[in-house]
């Protein structure tokens, strides 16, 4: 009777076979993340590109020409720059910013920034990128001389104080992202108020105690489906919902409080909280259930053998056992609903905005709106503040994501020094 087990030769050239195929496959691997490392580092290195570099700037009047020859504006005092403002300025608009703010009370910063914007009036001429910057500074420079008699040129970070500060503005070098900031994190706020709890307890409804029937597997199966829907279409849903259907509630008319400048269309902050919530949630239910479902069945069947109850076994051991990858899928979730941009467009996010939101029911943008509005704009310079303000926003995301990381790490350490 012959052995139907392999011979020795076999197993050495299966073996091999193996070894050939793993070592295919890694190589495959690392092929693949090499090239992913490589168009990351060239997206950063884009980004960085447009956000530095020189600036040629020209004022509408010569700034010498307001104080007296062989004097600098800077070396000015604040009656003599008081002085330069009630010669330059017209009646009508001195006696208005003398009534905002006397002038007799404002710092020398604040004077020069009036003279700066009211009287001097630097606009944008030309901009080269950081690369042109470091490599052709001297062609630069000899074009600045030859070709744009007057200007001023000048190496400009757009990533810069006045950026985070300033809000909106027509002007390149006076507009800023503060009410895009302020819009996105209220805009954040709300939507992890409203998704992490119900994504929470759906997936411990789902995960604990909804029987393996039909109806259960159906809607499993749709919380997928619903993970991969385009965002637009969540926005549409808002749209219709809450900005339609739901009008009176989150415009604050229900409740006395529209906020002032805010039509009664429902186009608010909550409006997009809430579309942005129905985004994230299926995906914050699926990250719950896969984390309830990597803690041991055994640590579930302890308690109960012990006399808890399955509320008090899911409260006191299942969540806080997997409250770590939880929390990690809610950030990731978040951090996507951060960048979002097409649901916002559709529930009413505004292009331009001036005014900062105070509330759930103020209007609104973010910087992925506003981000999207200076790219679309033909001027070189909003691109520049377009790359500025996308470094903003990566740092703001990578911020939320290490300081999820730092607090699962704490809490890893944590449990593991209580066990």
């Amino acid at each position: 009777m012959s052995s139907s087990l392999p011979t020795s030769g076999q197993l050495d050239s299966r073996l091999e076979e193996r070894r050939k195929k793993s070592g295919r496959w890694k190589l495959i691997f690392l092929l693949c993340t090499i090239v992913s490392v490589f168009f990351l580092a060239a997206l950063l290195a884009g980004i960085v590109n447009q956000a530095f570099g020189y600036v040629l700037v020209q004022t509408e009047e010569d700034p010498a020409s307001l104080v007296p020859e062989g004097h600098q504006l800077e070396e000015q005092d604040i009656l003599g720059l008081q002085q330069i403002l009630q010669d330059r300025l017209s009646r009508r608009l001195y006696r208005k910013l003398d009534t905002e703010l006397p002038l007799v009370e404002r710092s020398k910063a604040e004077l020069l920034g009036i003279i700066d914007s009211e009287i001097l009036k630097p606009h944008v001429v030309a901009t080269w990128s950081l690369f042109e910057s470091i490599f052709f500074k001297a062609s630069i420079m000899e074009s600045a001389v030859s070709d744009y008699q007057g200007g001023s040129l000048q190496f400009r970070s757009w990533v810069n104080a006045s950026l985070l500060t300033n809000s909106q503005s027509s002007d390149p070098l006076r507009s800023g992202i503060r009410g895009a900031i302020l819009g996105s994190l209220l805009t954040i706020l709300f939507t992890i108020l409203v998704a992490l709890p119900l994504g929470v307890a759906a997936a411990v409804w789902l995960e604990e105690y909804a029987k393996d029937n039909w109806l259960n597997r159906m809607i499993r199966t749709n919380i997928y489906n619903l993970a991969g829907v385009p965002s637009i279409i969540y926005g549409m849903l808002g749209l219709a919902l809450f900005v339609r259907a739901l009008a009176p509630l989150t415009s604050g008319a229900i409740f006395g409080v529209q906020a002032e400048g805010t039509s009664l269309d429902g186009r608010t902050v909550i409006s997009a909280s809430l579309s942005l919530a129905i985004l994230v949630i299926p995906i914050i239910i699926i990250n719950a259930q896969e984390a309830m479902r990597a803690v041991p069945q055994s640590l579930r069947h302890s308690s109960l053998a012990l006399g808890a109850t399955k509320w008090q076994t899911v409260w006191h051991h299942v969540l806080p056992a997997s409250a770590d990858r939880i929390l990690t899928g809610a950030v990731l979730a978040i951090s996507r609903a951060l960048g979002e941009t097409a649901p916002l467009v559709v529930v009413g996010a505004s292009t331009f905005l001036s005014m900062d939101p105070t509330g759930p029911f103020s209007k609104f943008t973010t910087l992925p709106i506003q981000i999207y509005q200076w790219s679309a704009r033909p001027q070189q310079e909003f691109r520049n503040l377009a790359a500025g303000a996308i470094v903003v926003l990566l740092v703001l995301l990578l911020s939320l994501n290490a300081s999820v990381i730092y607090m699962r790490t704490k809490y890893s350490n944590k449990k593991a020094a209580s066990q």
